[in-house]
Protein backbone atom coordinates (compact mmCIF):
# COMPACT_ATOMS: atom_id res chain seq x y z
CA UNK A 1 0.00 0.00 0.00
CA UNK A 2 1.10 3.57 -0.64
CA UNK A 3 2.61 5.03 2.53
CA UNK A 4 3.92 8.32 1.13
CA UNK A 5 0.61 9.91 0.19
CA UNK A 6 -3.00 9.58 1.39
CA UNK A 7 -4.68 6.33 0.46
CA UNK A 8 -8.07 6.34 -1.26
CA UNK A 9 -11.09 4.13 -0.72
CA UNK A 10 -14.44 3.85 -2.51
CA UNK A 11 -17.39 2.69 -0.41
CA UNK A 12 -20.60 2.04 -2.33
CA UNK A 13 -23.95 2.37 -0.60
CA UNK A 14 -22.56 4.73 2.02
CA UNK A 15 -25.44 7.07 2.83
CA UNK A 16 -26.24 5.13 6.02
CA UNK A 17 -25.67 1.92 7.94
CA UNK A 18 -22.64 -0.23 7.24
CA UNK A 19 -21.38 1.83 4.31
CA UNK A 20 -21.49 5.07 6.28
CA UNK A 21 -19.69 3.49 9.24
CA UNK A 22 -16.94 2.17 6.95
CA UNK A 23 -16.51 5.54 5.23
CA UNK A 24 -16.27 7.40 8.54
CA UNK A 25 -13.79 4.89 9.99
CA UNK A 26 -11.42 5.14 7.04
CA UNK A 27 -11.71 8.93 6.99
CA UNK A 28 -10.70 9.03 10.66
CA UNK A 29 -7.68 6.92 9.73
CA UNK A 30 -6.60 9.53 7.19
CA UNK A 31 -7.92 7.97 4.00
CA UNK A 32 -9.48 9.94 1.15
CA UNK A 33 -13.01 8.66 0.67
CA UNK A 34 -15.39 8.35 -2.27
CA UNK A 35 -18.95 7.41 -1.34
CA UNK A 36 -22.06 6.57 -3.33
CA UNK A 37 -25.78 6.06 -2.98
CA UNK A 38 -28.68 5.52 -5.35
CA UNK A 39 -31.43 7.72 -3.92
CA UNK A 40 -30.73 9.18 -0.48
CA UNK A 41 -28.73 12.19 -1.64
CA UNK A 42 -29.36 14.24 1.51
CA UNK A 43 -28.05 11.46 3.73
CA UNK A 44 -25.05 10.95 1.48
CA UNK A 45 -24.18 14.64 1.63
CA UNK A 46 -24.60 14.51 5.40
CA UNK A 47 -22.06 11.69 5.54
CA UNK A 48 -19.71 13.68 3.30
CA UNK A 49 -20.15 16.68 5.60
CA UNK A 50 -19.21 14.62 8.65
CA UNK A 51 -16.06 13.46 6.89
CA UNK A 52 -15.08 16.97 5.82
CA UNK A 53 -15.90 18.47 9.24
CA UNK A 54 -13.42 16.00 10.70
CA UNK A 55 -10.74 17.22 8.28
CA UNK A 56 -11.17 14.46 5.72
CA UNK A 57 -11.46 14.61 1.94
CA UNK A 58 -14.63 13.17 0.40
CA UNK A 59 -16.12 12.69 -3.06
CA UNK A 60 -19.87 12.00 -2.89
CA UNK A 61 -21.58 10.52 -5.96
CA UNK A 62 -25.26 9.80 -6.53
CA UNK A 63 -25.83 7.03 -9.04
CA UNK A 64 -26.79 3.42 -9.67
CA UNK A 65 -23.82 1.08 -9.23
CA UNK A 66 -25.88 -1.56 -11.02
CA UNK A 67 -25.47 0.49 -14.24
CA UNK A 68 -22.08 0.53 -15.93
CA UNK A 69 -22.72 4.03 -17.31
CA UNK A 70 -23.02 5.46 -13.78
CA UNK A 71 -20.00 3.50 -12.59
CA UNK A 72 -17.87 4.87 -15.42
CA UNK A 73 -18.84 8.43 -14.48
CA UNK A 74 -17.92 7.75 -10.87
CA UNK A 75 -14.54 6.28 -11.70
CA UNK A 76 -13.75 9.19 -14.02
CA UNK A 77 -14.32 11.53 -11.08
CA UNK A 78 -12.22 9.34 -8.78
CA UNK A 79 -9.37 9.33 -11.29
CA UNK A 80 -9.56 13.10 -11.69
CA UNK A 81 -9.73 13.87 -7.96
CA UNK A 82 -7.61 11.11 -6.41
CA UNK A 83 -5.72 9.40 -9.22
CA UNK A 84 -7.19 5.97 -8.50
CA UNK A 85 -8.11 3.64 -5.66
CA UNK A 86 -6.16 1.75 -3.03
CA UNK A 87 -9.28 -0.07 -1.82
CA UNK A 88 -12.79 -0.79 -3.06
CA UNK A 89 -15.58 -1.77 -0.69
CA UNK A 90 -18.59 -3.15 -2.55
CA UNK A 91 -21.30 -2.53 0.01
CA UNK A 92 -24.29 -1.36 -2.06
CA UNK A 93 -27.17 -3.79 -2.03
CA UNK A 94 -30.81 -4.46 -1.25
CA UNK A 95 -32.73 -7.36 0.25
CA UNK A 96 -36.02 -9.08 -0.46
CA UNK A 97 -37.97 -10.93 2.23
CA UNK A 98 -40.86 -13.07 1.06
CA UNK A 99 -41.77 -16.29 -0.70
CA UNK A 100 -39.91 -16.82 -3.96
CA UNK A 101 -43.20 -17.58 -5.73
CA UNK A 102 -44.41 -14.07 -4.83
CA UNK A 103 -41.32 -12.30 -6.15
CA UNK A 104 -41.80 -10.51 -9.47
CA UNK A 105 -39.32 -10.63 -12.34
CA UNK A 106 -38.73 -6.90 -11.87
CA UNK A 107 -37.88 -7.38 -8.19
CA UNK A 108 -35.47 -10.20 -9.08
CA UNK A 109 -33.75 -8.11 -11.75
CA UNK A 110 -33.45 -5.14 -9.38
CA UNK A 111 -31.93 -7.26 -6.60
CA UNK A 112 -29.39 -8.96 -8.88
CA UNK A 113 -28.44 -5.59 -10.36
CA UNK A 114 -27.92 -3.98 -6.95
CA UNK A 115 -26.24 -6.92 -5.21
CA UNK A 116 -24.25 -8.67 -7.95
CA UNK A 117 -23.87 -6.50 -11.05
CA UNK A 118 -22.64 -3.59 -8.93
CA UNK A 119 -19.84 -5.77 -7.57
CA UNK A 120 -18.80 -6.78 -11.08
CA UNK A 121 -18.90 -3.25 -12.54
CA UNK A 122 -17.01 -1.54 -9.72
CA UNK A 123 -14.41 -4.30 -9.48
CA UNK A 124 -13.85 -4.26 -13.25
CA UNK A 125 -13.17 -0.52 -13.19
CA UNK A 126 -11.01 -0.59 -10.05
CA UNK A 127 -8.73 -3.42 -11.14
CA UNK A 128 -6.65 -1.77 -13.92
CA UNK A 129 -5.24 0.94 -11.63
CA UNK A 130 -4.47 -1.62 -8.92
CA UNK A 131 -2.75 -3.93 -11.39
CA UNK A 132 -0.55 -1.09 -12.67
CA UNK A 133 0.58 -0.45 -9.10
CA UNK A 134 0.63 -4.17 -8.19
CA UNK A 135 -1.26 -3.52 -4.97
CA UNK A 136 -4.79 -2.96 -3.76
CA UNK A 137 -7.71 -4.35 -1.81
CA UNK A 138 -11.22 -5.33 -2.81
CA UNK A 139 -13.67 -6.11 -0.02
CA UNK A 140 -17.19 -7.33 -0.74
CA UNK A 141 -19.81 -6.94 1.98
CA UNK A 142 -21.76 -10.18 1.85
CA UNK A 143 -24.05 -12.14 4.17
CA UNK A 144 -24.11 -15.42 6.04
CA UNK A 145 -27.14 -16.26 3.90
CA UNK A 146 -24.75 -16.48 0.98
CA UNK A 147 -23.04 -19.30 2.87
CA UNK A 148 -26.04 -21.34 4.04
CA UNK A 149 -29.20 -19.77 2.58
CA UNK A 150 -32.28 -18.41 4.36
CA UNK A 151 -35.93 -19.35 4.01
CA UNK A 152 -37.97 -16.53 2.45
CA UNK A 153 -34.73 -14.93 1.23
CA UNK A 154 -33.89 -17.25 -1.65
CA UNK A 155 -33.06 -14.49 -4.12
CA UNK A 156 -30.95 -12.54 -1.60
CA UNK A 157 -29.17 -15.76 -0.60
CA UNK A 158 -28.47 -16.53 -4.26
CA UNK A 159 -27.09 -13.04 -4.84
CA UNK A 160 -24.77 -13.17 -1.83
CA UNK A 161 -23.73 -16.72 -2.70
CA UNK A 162 -22.75 -15.35 -6.10
CA UNK A 163 -20.76 -12.56 -4.45
CA UNK A 164 -18.93 -15.13 -2.32
CA UNK A 165 -18.02 -17.27 -5.33
CA UNK A 166 -17.01 -14.14 -7.27
CA UNK A 167 -14.75 -13.16 -4.37
CA UNK A 168 -12.96 -16.50 -4.26
CA UNK A 169 -12.50 -16.69 -8.02
CA UNK A 170 -11.33 -13.09 -8.44
CA UNK A 171 -8.86 -13.53 -5.58
CA UNK A 172 -7.13 -16.28 -7.57
CA UNK A 173 -7.05 -14.05 -10.64
CA UNK A 174 -5.54 -11.06 -8.86
CA UNK A 175 -3.21 -12.65 -6.32
CA UNK A 176 -0.27 -12.64 -8.80
CA UNK A 177 -0.66 -8.84 -8.97
CA UNK A 178 -0.55 -8.38 -5.20
CA UNK A 179 -4.26 -7.54 -4.93
CA UNK A 180 -6.25 -9.13 -2.10
CA UNK A 181 -9.96 -9.89 -2.56
CA UNK A 182 -12.05 -10.92 0.44
CA UNK A 183 -15.65 -10.83 1.64
CA UNK A 184 -17.25 -10.14 4.99
CA UNK A 185 -20.25 -12.43 5.40
CA UNK A 186 -22.23 -10.44 7.93
CA UNK A 187 -24.80 -11.90 10.24
CA UNK A 188 -27.57 -9.83 11.80
CA UNK A 189 -26.33 -6.24 11.84
CA UNK A 190 -28.39 -3.49 13.46
CA UNK A 191 -29.25 -1.45 10.36
CA UNK A 192 -32.39 -0.27 8.58
CA UNK A 193 -32.46 -3.60 6.71
CA UNK A 194 -33.55 -5.26 9.97
CA UNK A 195 -35.73 -2.49 11.40
CA UNK A 196 -38.91 -4.20 10.16
CA UNK A 197 -38.56 -6.84 12.89
CA UNK A 198 -40.96 -6.54 15.82
CA UNK A 199 -39.65 -6.45 19.38
CA UNK A 200 -40.63 -10.11 19.79
CA UNK A 201 -38.91 -11.10 16.55
CA UNK A 202 -35.76 -9.22 17.55
CA UNK A 203 -35.64 -11.02 20.89
CA UNK A 204 -36.16 -14.39 19.21
CA UNK A 205 -33.27 -13.56 16.89
CA UNK A 206 -31.03 -12.56 19.80
CA UNK A 207 -31.82 -15.90 21.44
CA UNK A 208 -30.47 -17.70 18.34
CA UNK A 209 -27.18 -15.78 18.31
CA UNK A 210 -24.56 -16.97 20.82
CA UNK A 211 -23.38 -13.37 21.28
CA UNK A 212 -26.94 -12.50 22.33
CA UNK A 213 -27.27 -9.41 20.13
CA UNK A 214 -26.96 -7.96 16.67
CA UNK A 215 -23.65 -6.66 15.45
CA UNK A 216 -23.12 -2.96 14.86
CA UNK A 217 -22.12 -1.14 11.68
CA UNK A 218 -19.05 0.08 13.57
CA UNK A 219 -17.94 -3.52 14.13
CA UNK A 220 -18.18 -4.18 10.40
CA UNK A 221 -16.17 -1.01 9.80
CA UNK A 222 -13.54 -2.20 12.27
CA UNK A 223 -13.16 -5.48 10.37
CA UNK A 224 -12.99 -3.66 7.04
CA UNK A 225 -10.16 -1.49 8.33
CA UNK A 226 -8.30 -4.49 9.75
CA UNK A 227 -8.50 -6.14 6.33
CA UNK A 228 -7.09 -3.01 4.69
CA UNK A 229 -3.99 -3.49 6.82
CA UNK A 230 -3.79 -7.28 6.48
CA UNK A 231 -1.07 -8.99 4.41
CA UNK A 232 -1.99 -9.54 0.76
CA UNK A 233 -1.46 -13.25 1.44
CA UNK A 234 -4.86 -13.14 3.16
CA UNK A 235 -7.06 -13.39 0.09
CA UNK A 236 -10.03 -15.35 -1.22
CA UNK A 237 -11.58 -15.57 2.24
CA UNK A 238 -15.28 -15.40 3.17
CA UNK A 239 -15.00 -14.13 6.74
CA UNK A 240 -18.13 -14.59 8.85
CA UNK A 241 -18.91 -11.74 11.23
CA UNK A 242 -21.97 -13.10 12.95
CA UNK A 243 -21.50 -13.46 16.72
CA UNK A 244 -21.17 -17.24 16.36
CA UNK A 245 -24.63 -17.51 14.78
CA UNK A 246 -23.94 -19.80 11.79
Amino acid sequence: MNTTSPKTILVTGASRGIGKAIALRFAREGWQVAITCLQKKDQLLETAGEIEDAGGVCLPFVGDMGRMEDCRKLFEQIEEKFGGLDMLVNNAGISYVGLLQDMSEEEWDRLISADVSSVFYCSKLAIPHMIRRRQGRILNISSVWGVCGASCEAAYSAAKGGVNAFTQALAKELAPSGIAVNALACGAIDTDMNRWLTAEERQALFDEIPAGRMGTPEEVACMAYLLSEAPSYLTGQIIRLDGGWI
